[in-house]
């Protein structure tokens, strides 16, 4: 029957050659999941999680049920795909390209999860941050790719186009730490992004004594947050004010009624208002601890967003420096898996993300592969 070993380094699941007679022909596919050890499939991963059957036997497509996307081996070509199951409209289901081998996968898979936990071949970026570190990690991560994937198609070449672009900018900034916040942001990273002009900075007249959490104000007076990005919209036309202040503003108006005071939030006198990200939700940072969180007034509780200001402007940046990626790139020809990849970015650089698996694997030199002289 099948099998799950866990180590520190990785889960493993291996398939018997009785298993694997009844669907797997192709001789290279049957060896890397019938092998012993590490020539096992690896489980969980930053860029696909492959789960035991329960039956002991691999699935065929006419046996699974699944909402989320699947990967497939062909087993008479050995060639890998992925799709999503529509069970009620099978003629509605495709199968695009992934690579040309289970080998070729797990070599790129690998290279992300490096990246991720900045182990291996990417141990090398451990305290490297900024534009410089992204720029060369990408053309890293990019090689193992063109080297260990190789293979045509539009749909193919933009799966790993996406990790190959977004994944390493999670090295633009990170916890180094002299802000005493989640993240040190390079000094001008929103003005390159924004412009100088569309970055807001604040004086102290223009921030609330409830705003006492020190490096937050620090952050504001000197890095400062994007005036306007979606979904963000800066509080520029008045100081900062805490959130009951803003609802009790909002209570003159007719349209709001006297019933908004009742639905304040716990804490609504240190929660200071930086903006909205829609209609009716505000963005709030909480002036005793600097964890930002989001509240509309339907809700009695305010939502967890970021970690801190630091983080919130790196979701903000990510988000628009994606949009002029893909002015260049087409990336949203692919939009779920461009919302995952991103997704998975951000948590990289979120204390409350997934924490990297350790490192069993020795570290390469920075030089194994080559590299822009300006990537120093």
């Amino acid at each position: 029957m099948s099998t799950t070993r866990t180590t520190t380094a990785m889960t493993t699941i291996t398939f018997t050659e009785d298993e694997l007679n009844t669907y797997v022909a192709h001789p290279p596919a049957r060896r890397r999941p019938a092998g012993p050890g590490l020539r096992g499939l690896p489980g969980d991963g930053t860029l696909m999680t492959m789960d035991a059957p329960r039956t002991g036997a691999p699935a065929t497509v006419a046996g699974t049920r699944r909402e989320t996307e699947s990967v497939l081996l062909d087993g008479m070509t050995g060639e890998i795909s992925t799709t999503y199951f529509f069970h009620d409209r099978l003629d509605l289901m495709d199968a695009p390209p992934l690579a040309p081998s289970l080998e070729k996968l797990l070599r790129c898979a690998t290279a992300v999860d490096e990246l991720a936990a900045l182990r291996g071949q990417f141990a090398c970026y451990a305290g490297r941050l900024g534009p410089k570190a992204v720029a060369g990690a990408s053309r890293r991560l990019l090689a193992v790719f063109e080297a260990g994937a190789e293979g045509p198609g539009d749909a193919f070449a933009l799966f790993w186009k996406l990790a190959a672009v977004i994944r390493p900018l999670a090295l633009v900034a990170g916890p180094v730490t002299t802000s005493g916040l989640a993240l040190d942001l390079p000094v001008r990273l929103l003005d390159e992004e924004f412009g100088s002009a569309g970055v807001v900075r604040f004086e102290d007249i223009d921030l609330p004594d409830a705003l006492a959490h020190a490096p937050t104000r620090r952050f504001l007076r000197g890095t400062g947050l994007p005036e306007e990005t979606v979904p963000f919209s800066l509080e520029t036309e008045l100081p900062l004010r805490t959130l009951a202040e803003h609802l009790a503003d909002l209570r003159t108006d007719d349209s709001v009624g006297g019933g908004a005071g009742n639905r304040l939030p716990a804490h609504a006198d240190r929660l200071i208002r930086l903006g909205s990200l829609a209609e009716d939700t505000s963005l709030v940072v909480d002036g005793a601890t600097g964890a930002v969180l989001s509240w509309s007034e339907p809700d009695h509780t305010p939502r967890p967003l970021n970690a801190d200001i630091s983080t919130l402007a790196f979701t903000l940046w990510l988000l628009r420096h994606e949009q002029a990626l893909d002015a260049v790139r087409e990336l949203t020809d692919a939009y779920g898996r461009l919302a995952d990849t991103m997704s998975r970015t951000l948590a990289a650089v979120d204390p409350a993300g997934p924490v990297a698996p350790a490192d069993m694997v020795a570290p390469v030199a920075c030089d194994a592969t080559p590299a822009d002289p300006a990537d120093a």
